[in-house]
Formats: structure tokens, C-alpha cells, sequence
């Protein structure tokens, strides 16, 4: 068993920076290099490639920056683990081997198999399968179809003897979880070290994200120019210290690490992964040397009998037109030219016997001397969309000044579906090289209830002296996410004695209000009290979510920080503070 682990993280999408795995190979002193490639458009994206031509459908990124650091990856001894094989994992792992053979190097490339439920999506809707938020049928026809698999299969094939490992539709934390699962010989009941090890990659998963990027006060990240990528160094036990490489930009303290575990999570008392339902309520972020933290206190309970899977499909097209509108009362003006420009997109339409559209909408971001004007709709037809490239350009010559509006274009709608399926009904595969065999993996669940209920939130409190209106930024530092339709926003208190007054000022009716007019379901409030934050969930709110929205922002990625700028009528005392950020 080996002492200690040392993995870095050097992709968190497809398309991240093309230095960060030199940068990581040079002074993480690691013993894996893992990258996260797939993102839900990302499937429908690869499968696409894979129509167009059947020897693609991978991220082949990663072909390319594999063939740069190959012999450093050799003779360093580290490990490769990544979901870079999209829905073509076999080709990936031959595409890589022609450039290993290029390279005169000998590398043995395993890949997990079995995601790929797209040929079974009738049987599927003839045992009436749903979309597992909106209790939808599936859809007729579907682009890709994956389960989200776990990470025991990753473990196998490094006890295999595999140097690189490649997945399809895997959790982005089993990327992490498997090589530890390896070198620790941790079972399906480790549950507590199962959940320390998800949390582990969930904290890298995301690249920079994890080390300073993103991070609610910038100014205190001194520079992104070589911002370092994550590295985290797991003890046996599951403890972890997250870091970075020494000498580069970012910066690794307790709330840059709270804010990405806080990323794109539901519950903290039951994040679902295939190997564990982890209860994140308890931990514990402690500053442990300059940029790094020691991170305990993730707990474990049974899994879930089934997978989460996703399947992309084509829902029709939408038109975006957006340009900038100055000037005196530029929001007001903005909004009569967004306002105008969708009624005369209308009557084309309907004039032209084409049909209203499915959805449209306008949006103004800013206000004073400059706004920020978008107007989207969709509809069926692209060919009938088109028409409206010349409506657009009009009001730059017919309406106001001061107003430069782009013609626009059309594209293709991807909507994403999740819903649930038995793990005792996706068989996994592995190849080692030898041909695929069977793995199995733990199938019954045991999942009871969410660690959430037993949470013991502090009181909320309700200033009893004088008191004056203050920014939440004063307040909290913030992360925000999505999944499909549902935004997620998590608020760390700055300062444990800011809690108790949070949880009376920030309630999920507030919040809720405060995202009018596009928070159209339920708000729910979630207590970590072991890093001083709430997560809020804001259900039915991003119009679809993904490449199904006309948001401006279908991923919650702006939520939170929309969020600080609220005021609350806060102790007067804390004013002081304010007025500093």
C-alpha cells in the first residue's frame, strides 16, 4: 500500500489550457495525471463526429497533448487516467497507440467499456423510462445515450498493469477515485474513505476552478498568467491535502476549496456517485502550509441500485441576435428594442404562415450609459429562422441611437434528458489490451435517506441593535452550478459568526424572489456546518438547462455572484467591512 498519493488534474473540459499538463509534469512530483473531457453538450458533440465519421467521437485533444509529454509520462512513472474516449473509447485507445508506436514507446492502454446504452433506449421506453426531473417520456430519437459509471472498473485495469486508462460516460470524480481504489485496496464498504476519495476529485475535477480560479475575491489572486493546477495528495486513510504546483499563480486556502466543493452539488448530505452516496455536511477545510489545506470529515453511506444516464437529442433550432445599446436610459431603450424586434420576428412568422415560435425571450444585462441587449427564439424550422437575419440589422438604422445590433444566427437545439437505470442492467466491460471481459460491479443499493435530515443547522439569528443594508459580498464568498434545470448557489459565510444571521436573511423564499422572473419551481436550502455554508437548490429555472436554453447563462455559472450583490439589513457594525470589497 503505498504511503501517499499525488494526482493532478490538468483538464476540466475539453479545450482547457494546452500548458497546464507540462506544467503539472514538471513540478507536481506526481504519481497520476488525470483529466476530465466530457460534458453533457460534449456527448451529443462527439457522437456527431462519430456519424460524420465512424473512426472519431473522442476528445482528441488528448490524442494531441499525450503525443507532447508521452516519453516525460514514461519515464516519470505516472499514470494516465481520463473519460477522454467520449462514445468511441476503442478508437481513442488506438489513435493514441499509433502515436506511442510513432514515439518507439511501449505504453499498455486499458479502457472501460459499457456506457453506451444508446441500442437499448426502445427496450428502455417500453419499460417506461422518464426523464428523472420532469417525469417526461424519452425522446423519439436520440443523438448519444450513456450511463454515468463508477470507478471500480478504473481500478481494475491499473491492477491490470495499465499505464493509461480511458473511460467514456464516467462521474468525473471516479477519474480520482479509481486510482485510489488501486493503490489503497479500498472495498465497496469503505464507504467514509469512498466518499473522502469522491470528494478528492470532485475538488479537481474542474481544473483551476479548485485553485484560485473563479474565486469570489480576484483581486486576492495576485495573477491567472500561470495559474496552478490542482494536485491532490491522499493519505491511506483518505485524508487529502489539495495544492498546486510550487511557484506558480492561484491561490489554495480554505474558501477557494469550499466554493468548488460547493460546485454543481444537490444535496451535500447525499451527492450521488455509483460507488457511494457521500455526505459532504461535515466537512472540514483547514488551512495546512501557503496554498495548500487539509481536507477530512467526508462520511460514506450506501450506494444506489441504479445509474444516472443522459441522452442527447435534437429539439429543434433557435435564432440569438445580440448587440450593445448606449446612450442615456440605455436599459429602458434596450428593452423597447428587444421588445420591438421580437414583435416584428412574429409577424414575419406568422405572416409567412410559418407558425409562432416554441419560445422566445429578451434580455438586458446592465444599465446606466451601456446595456448588453439579447433576443432568442426557437422554433422547428432553421430554414424559416433565417429569414430573420435582415429584422435584425434594422435597428441599427430604424430605431434608436446608439444601438449596434448583429444580424444573427441560427443553431441546432441539443436537449439533454437524465433519468435512471438499474445497475444489473448495464453490463461494464474491460480491455487491458487482451480484448474486452466482463467486470462486475456491486449492483444492490442500500441507500436509505439523506444525512441532510439529520443535520443540526445553527440558529438563525435576527439583529436586535442598529442595523444597515449590506451587500451578501460583505458576507459570503459564493459558487454557483447547474444541473439540467436546476441551479444550484452556495453561500460561505466569511466569518463563522455571520451563519446565524445568514440563515435568517438569505431563506429560500428570498432567493427565490430575488431570481424572478426565471425561478419558476421550488428553492431548497441545504446546511454544511462544517465549512459555515448553505447550498441553495432553485428547481425549474435555466429554461431547459444547457443547449436546450435561451438564458444568457443556461449553467448558473453567474448565479451566485447575482446573488451577493443583494442586500440585507445586517448587524451596523458589519457595514464597516463592506465597503472594503
Amino acid at each position: 500500500m503505498a504511503k501517499s498519493v499525488r494526482i493532478g488534474c490538468y483538464g476540466a473540459m475539453w479545450g482547457d489550457w494546452p500548458l497546464s499538463a507540462a506544467q503539472l509534469l514538471n513540478g507536481g512530483n506526481l504519481n497520476y495525471l488525470v483529466a476530465d473531457y466530457l460534458a453533457e453538450v460534449t456527448m451529443a458533440i462527439v457522437a456527431m463526429a462519430k456519424m460524420k465519421k465512424p473512426s472519431m467521437g473522442y476528445a482528441t485533444d488528448f490524442v494531441k497533448t499525450m503525443g507532447e509529454h508521452l516519453p516525460q509520462i514514461k519515464k516519470q512513472g505516472v499514470k494516465v487516467v481520463v473519460n477522454a474516449g467520449g462514445v468511441n473509447v476503442e478508437a481513442c485507445r488506438n489513435a493514441l497507440l499509433d502515436v506511442a508506436k510513432k514515439a518507439n514507446l511501449d505504453i499498455k492502454v486499458g479502457v472501460v467499456l459499457g456506457d453506451d446504452i444508446s441500442s437499448r433506449l426502445d427496450e428502455l421506453k417500453e419499460a417506461g423510462t422518464k426523464d428523472m426531473f420532469t417525469g417526461e417520456d424519452l425522446p423519439p430519437f436520440v443523438v448519444s445515450s450513456n450511463a454515468y459509471l463508477g470507478a471500480f472498473p478504473i481500478a481494475q485495469l491499473l491492477r491490470d498493469g495499465c499505464e493509461i486508462v480511458i473511460t467514456g460516460r464516467v462521474v468525473d470524480s471516479a477519474l480520482v477515485l479509481g486510482p485510489l481504489i488501486y493503490e489503497f485496496g479500498w472495498g465497496p464498504k469503505d464507504l467514509d474513505k469512498l466518499s473522502q476519495g469522491t470528494l478528492a476529485g470532485h475538488l479537481v475535477e474542474c481544473g483551476a476552478q479548485g485553485t484560485g480560479g473563479l474565486f469570489t475575491d480576484w483581486r486576492s489572486v495576485k495573477s491567472w498568467e500561470n495559474i496552478g493546477y490542482p494536485i491532490v495528495d491522499v493519505q491511506p486513510s483518505g485524508e487529502f491535502i489539495l495544492t498546486k504546483p510550487p511557484g506558480t499563480d492561484g491561490l489554495v486556502i480554505p474558501a477557494t476549496a469550499a466554493e468548488q466543493l460547493l460546485y454543481e452539488i444537490h444535496d451535500p448530505g447525499a451527492y450521488h456517485v455509483p460507488d457511494v452516496a457521500c455526505d459532504w455536511t461535515q466537512v472540514r477545510i483547514e488551512q495546512a502550509d501557503e496554498n495548500a489545506v487539509r481536507i477530512t470529515g467526508a462520511r460514506g453511506q450506501p450506494n444506489t441500485e441504479t445509474y444516472k444516464c443522459i441522452c442527447t437529442s435534437p429539439n429543434g433550432f433557435r435564432f440569438l441576435s445580440a448587440g450593445t445599446v448606449v446612450g442615456h436610459e440605455a436599459r429602458p431603450k434596450a428593452q423597447r428594442i428587444g421588445d420591438t424586434l421580437l414583435a416584428r420576428w412574429r409577424k414575419v412568422f406568422l405572416d409567412g404562415g410559418h407558425g409562432d415560435f416554441t419560445e422566445s425571450r429578451v434580455e438586458i444585462i446592465g444599465g446606466g450609459i451601456g446595456a448588453y441587449l439579447r433576443i432568442s427564439v426557437k422554433h422547428p424550422d432553421r430554414n424559416a429562422l433565417n429569414l430573420l437575419k435582415r429584422e435584425s440589422a434594422t435597428a441599427s438604422v430604424s430605431m434608436a441611437q446608439g444601438c449596434i445590433i448583429a444580424p444573427g444566427d441560427s443553431f441546432p437545439v441539443v436537449k439533454a434528458t437524465m433519468f435512471l437505470v438499474k445497475k444489473s442492467q448495464v453490463p461494464c466491460q474491460i480491455d487491458a489490451g487482451g480484448g474486452p471481459v466482463s467486470f462486475s460491479v456491486v449492483v444492490n443499493g442500500g441507500f436509505l435517506h439523506s444525512a441532510s435530515d439529520r443535520v443540526v443547522p445553527v440558529l438563525a439569528f435576527a439583529p436586535n441593535g442598529p442595523t444597515a443594508k449590506v451587500p451578501l459580498r460583505a458576507l459570503c464568498w459564493s459558487r454557483s452550478g447547474d444541473k439540467g434545470d436546476a441551479a444550484n448557489i452556495g453561500l460561505i459565510a466569511r466569518k463563522p459568526e455571520y451563519l446565524p444571521f445568514l440563515r435568517h436573511a438569505v431563506t429560500c423564499e428570498c432567493v427565490r424572489d430575488f431570481f424572478q422572473p426565471d425561478c419558476k419551481g421550488k428553492v431548497e436550502r441545504f446546511d454544511l456546518p462544517g465549512i459555515n455554508a448553505m447550498n441553495f437548490l432553485l428547481h425549474n429555472t435555466l429554461g431547459g438547462g444547457g443547449t436546450s436554453s435561451l438564458h444568457q447563462d443556461p449553467v448558473a455559472k453567474t448565479f451566485g455572484q447575482r446573488l451577493l450583490e443583494m442586500e440585507v439589513e445586517a448587524p451596523a457594525e458589519w457595514s464597516v467591512s463592506s465597503s472594503k470589497l
